[in-house]
């Protein structure tokens, strides 16, 4: 577990994707990186893979920031990166009608996982959710990034980089 800094704050970066899904890999290869480097106290990155239900129950171990990073097709040019604030305009999280189901559970799902979660533990979700996306070119069966994609992760691991010095400064 990564030291909480002196003002308490907790941040987990999510690498989330399958990597045998091509590009859809981004998010575990940005967390692998992001791992080596010199974060902020409080800042943890995990490799969650597909793992979503295990990243729902992770956040009830009291998180104020969570950045999700994960393949994230908007229309944009492969390699894209975007930064999307995931709460809602009123704050009150994830849609109820997100389908749950274990076996794909994209960001939008774990995040109504969690919901339900805290409303039944009294656990608090992260006061914000942030993504950090990138657009995929190829989604097949494959174990490598597209060129597009694997240029992008160095931008990506700067960007979250950037994003959890200004959380923890908060």
């Amino acid at each position: 577990m990564t030291p909480t800094p002196p003002h308490g704050t907790r941040t987990l970066v999510a690498g989330v994707g399958n990597i045998f899904l091509g590009d859809d890999g981004f998010g575990v290869e940005t967390a692998r990186r992001l791992a080596r480097e010199d974060l902020p106290a409080g800042v943890e990155v995990a490799d969650i893979g597909i793992r979503g239900v295990h990243l729902a129950y992770q956040l009830l171990d009291g998180y104020d920031t969570l950045v999700i990073v994960d393949a994230t097709a908007r229309g944009g040019e492969p390699g894209t990166l975007y930064l999307i604030d995931a709460g809602t305009p009123d704050g009150t999280g994830p849609a109820a009608d997100v389908p749950l189901d274990g076996h794909r559970m994209s960001p939008d799902a774990v995040l109504a996982l969690l919901a339900t979660l805290c409303a039944g533990t009294g656990a608090t979700p992260p006061r914000r959710t942030l993504v950090v996306g990138c657009e995929p070119a190829c989604l097949d069966e494959t174990l490598e990034l597209s060129p597009q994609v694997a240029a992008a992760v160095p931008e990506a691991v700067r960007m979250v980089t950037d994003l959890v010095r200004q959380e923890a400064a908060v």
